[in-house]
């Protein structure tokens, strides 16, 4: 930080907050915690590269977050861009972007002093100086832009008023504080300006591979739309692709993003369609408009998906991912989400998706398989969970079978529910023993679903089980909830990226429909409320008659734990591999690890 000097022997005095010119110290408060003494150093901004991740943090952009990680040091090296410093700031994270119950970084003025801190709120979002210091201050320069601010946070700390930085999804919170505080405690979380934004901290080191000489780009991008203005807009616009369009790989793919939407763009995909079709009607409008053409709902298989704070995806330098040629469409989707909770008006994006191609093949064409759970409403959540946990299988039977016997590769992930989902984990068991997790979100967003880059590659061989749970929360639910297509009813998948492709396309599995009519059954002889058992009557109409009490809550957990299972082992056509209904099974126990 080049001249800024940090004073770690004596306290001392401190000119105004509003003037911003260079103070920081340690000094010990009464409990003898140790609050850093901040205010902005006159220079340049840091390097970018040092810090390659980077998302707005508010739908103004006045917050800019940067990270990087450092697996070496088990720690995450932020900086924070404060491109309008009122009083201070809050910065930290939560379970699900709550403000009670939250880790925090603190930076507040008094109107004549200015301090740093490590912080926790309790349940009633009362905020406390931690006795352990653990978001660590770096330093502070102030730029033409605004302050930044850096700091550091190690995974893990040992302290339980500390979140644990795991992989997958964190909900990152922040607060303004537009009044000066006379202390810490002072601070009212219920009247600060403040929100969330989701991330994934952990990103992967990854080796990128080297591009080839014939690479082309290929942009699909909305046609200079008017973002509506509400808070939630889903955008559909049809793409085609030039007639007599020959196979290609796609090997990369990036953002882009209009300057000045940053904060407005949530997150993008790119859909090609069914090529059972030979044409689609054009389409430019939004996606749950009733003049979007039904076709238009063929369009499901993912080419490329983005969302905030991800960078550029790349495919590993044997395979990519086929498009172009015979039996593939000609035509793509692009969806885009915007958030808009400020109901800006009037602002126009022209945002989408790089896609980077090259006509030299490579070794191998990559596939998108499903994991999980049938979208079917035999697999349901009682209201009222806390965490509801239902479980997919691809059995053992349906990778012996459909699988090559050098396996596959699983190089990428995304992870897939509907509103109730909270928990997706995806293992994978060899011989009864789990092996290896392949992907898990343990404080998994519906509201942030990304195609993300794998630590390392999974090999998976024929014989080979992966078992996919997802946990769900009904607590604002008074009616059941089946699993479906409908955005109220669940879902429980495993989209993973790998290669070679093979012609297993879906790997899924369900409860067998004759236990569950037992179920009802057992709940038509033990309960005097009767559950309609009617030929005519259809599954989600059998689980809305059920009282959920205690007993037939946790039968129908049991019943989950225990049935017998109908195996769906799919190929791309959606002829089924033979394997139909298996013994559920059993759950993998742990390899123990060397210590």
């Amino acid at each position: 930080l080049g001249s800024m000097q940090i004073s770690r022997s004596k306290p001392c005095s401190c000119p105004s907050f509003k003037l911003r010119e260079v103070a920081s110290m340690y000094f010990t408060m009464i409990a003898v915690f140790l609050v850093i003494l901040v205010v902005a150093l006159q220079g340049s901004a840091p390097r970018g590269s040092d810090f390659p991740y980077k998302v707005p943090l508010d739908p103004q952009g006045l917050l800019e977050l940067s990270w990087n990680v450092s697996y070496p040091e088990q720690a995450v090296n932020f900086q924070l861009l404060i491109r309008d410093l009122q009083f201070g700031l809050l910065f930290g994270m939560s379970d699900r972007g709550e403000f009670e119950n939250a880790d925090l970084a603190v930076l507040w003025s008094d109107g004549h002093n200015s301090y740093f801190g490590d912080a926790w709120s309790d349940s009633k979002g009362q905020l406390h100086m931690d006795s352990q210091q653990d978001y660590q201050l770096l330093g502070a320069r102030r730029a033409p832009e605004g302050l930044y601010l850096l700091f550091r946070r190690a995974f893990s700390t040992c302290d339980p008023k500390d979140y644990l930085i795991e992989d997958g999804t964190v909900h990152l919170i922040y607060g303004i504080l537009e009044k000066p505080v006379h202390s810490l405690q002072a601070i009212n979380i219920s009247a600060i300006h403040g929100g969330l934004q989701r991330v994934q901290l952990l990103k992967p080191n990854i080796t990128i591979p080297e591009l080839p000489s014939d690479m082309k780009t290929m942009e699909i991008r909305a046609p200079d739309i008017v973002i509506p203005s509400q808070e939630t807009t889903y955008w559909c616009y049809m793409v085609e692709l030039p007639e007599g369009f020959p196979k290609h790989h796609i090997i990369m793919y990036e953002p882009v993003i209009t300057a000045g939407n940053e904060a407005l763009v949530h997150h993008m995909e790119v859909f090609q369609c069914a090529a059972e079709f030979d044409s689609f009607p054009p389409y430019n409008g939004p996606c749950d408009s009733k003049m979007k053409p039904d076709r238009l709902n063929y369009c499901r298989h993912v080419l490329a998906a983005w969302a905030m704070g991800a960078q550029a995806f790349y495919y590993p330098e044997e395979a990519g991912l086929a498009f172009g040629g015979p039996g593939s469409s000609r035509y793509l989707r692009l969806e885009i989400h915007y958030h808009n909770p400020l109901v800006v008006k009037g602002r126009r994006d022209s945002s989408g998706i790089r896609l980077y191609y090259t006509a030299t093949l490579r070794r191998h064409d990559a596939g998108i398989m499903e994991l999980g759970l049938v979208y079917t409403p035999v697999m349901a959540i009682p209201p009222g969970e806390d965490a509801f946990a239902l479980t997919g299988y691809c059995t053992d039977k349906c990778t012996q079978l459909a699988l090559p016997a050098a396996g596959i590769r699983i190089f990428a992930s995304q992870l897939h529910t509907h509103l109730a989902g909270r928990k997706v984990v995806t293992v994978l068991s060899r011989d009864g023993r789990e092996r290896q997790v392949v992907n898990s979100d343990g404080h998994y967003s519906p509201h942030f679903q990304e195609i993300r880059m794998l630590k390392e590659v999974v090999a998976v061989f024929p014989g080979d089980e992966l078992i996919t749970t997802c946990t769900y929360n009904t607590q604002n639910r008074s009616q059941v909830t089946v699993g479906g297509f409908s955005i109220l009813e669940e879902m429980c998948v495993n989209y993973v990226h790998y290669y070679p492709q093979t012609q297993l396309e879906l790997c899924k599995s369900a409860v067998d429909p004759g236990y569950l009519h037992r179920y009802f059954n057992l709940v038509n002889r033990f309960n005097d409320e009767e559950v309609c058992m009617c030929p005519q009557v259809s599954v989600p109409q059998q689980f809305d008659s059920v009282p959920w009490n205690t007993f037939n809550r946790d039968v129908l957990k049991s019943l989950y734990g225990f049935a017998p299972i109908s195996m769906h082992c799919n190929k791309s056509s959606a002829v089924r591999f033979p394997v139909g209904t298996a013994s559920l099974p059993r759950l993998p126990s742990k390899t123990p690890s060397c210590r």
